[in-house]
């Protein structure tokens, strides 16, 4: 997969949803995206980062819709549903990359504020962006769906709890939704993109030197390929790191 020049435009005319959009990994994929020829409907929280990443949408000729958004306002999800079916219908591609890390600390420590924070952005969006958005990617020849998840899923390392928690429940999620989906066109996907440069690594490790990690950028390409017609995967995991494509096993 690596290294694989991508085919000229191969969204061009499809709508694509992106989280997060105003900084990170969605900044990332919204700017490849719009490259490879989608609208991009942007949603962040912040009016002014989204006007930022419209201009550079704009200057390399691409097109989107800037969408100012809390996720944990969950009504404002269902109109955003309503209103991607007034104007175009369907949706062809949704990237659920929003989320927040929380506090790392021993989970007896953990304040309920935060912890139910991390749940209703890492998990709940995520949920409430399928229930009003499922209809408009089964609308779509070839919906796709990436969400951003985490080997904290897995790794269970002690004082991530709040967001090893939400990670593990989001793949749980994403495979249910998978398997809901196996008879049409739609195709979900979970996105492990390990450590990156993002102000959420940053935070997670401020020691690290950030000069050694690969960008939101390296990754992005990965994303346009899982958010293509020609992609076939689903319910499994891209791992950016490895390069590979893991299957979630049972325990032995």
């Amino acid at each position: 997969m690596a290294g694989t020049p991508l085919p000229h435009k191969p969204l061009a005319d499809r709508i694509a949803v992106v989280t997060g959009a105003s900084r990170g990994i969605g900044r990332a994929a919204s700017l490849a995206l719009a490259a490879a020829g989608a609208h991009v409907i942007a949603v962040a929280r912040t009016q002014g980062a989204l006007e930022e990443l419209d201009d550079a949408v704009r200057a390399a000729g691409g097109s989107a819709t800037l969408v100012p958004l809390d996720l944990c306002d969950y009504d404002a999800i269902d109109r955003l549903g309503a209103a991607i079916h007034e104007r175009w219908g369907r949706l062809d591609v949704l990237v659920g990359n929003a989320g927040v890390l929380g506090k790392l600390m021993p989970l007896g420590h953990v304040d309920p504020k935060v912890w139910s924070n991390v749940m209703d952005v890492n998990v709940t969006a995520n949920w409430r962006l399928i229930r009003s958005l499922d209809p408009l990617l089964r609308r779509s020849d070839a919906g796709r769906a990436v969400f951003v998840t985490s080997g904290a899923a897995s790794s269970c390392r002690a004082y991530w709890g709040p967001y090893a928690v939400s990670k593990a429940a989001l793949e749980a999620l994403v495979r249910t939704y998978a398997a809901e989906t196996a008879t049409t066109p739609v195709r979900a996907m979970l996105l492990n993109p390990g450590p990156l440069r993002t102000a959420m690594r940053k935070a997670a490790m401020p020691g690290e030197d950030p000069e050694t990690l690969r960008t939101p950028e390296d990754l992005a390409p990965h994303i346009v390929r899982m958010a293509s017609p020609d992609w076939s995967g689903s319910g499994t995991i891209f791992d950016f790191p490895t390069g590979q494509i893991l299957t979630p096993q049972k325990p032995a």
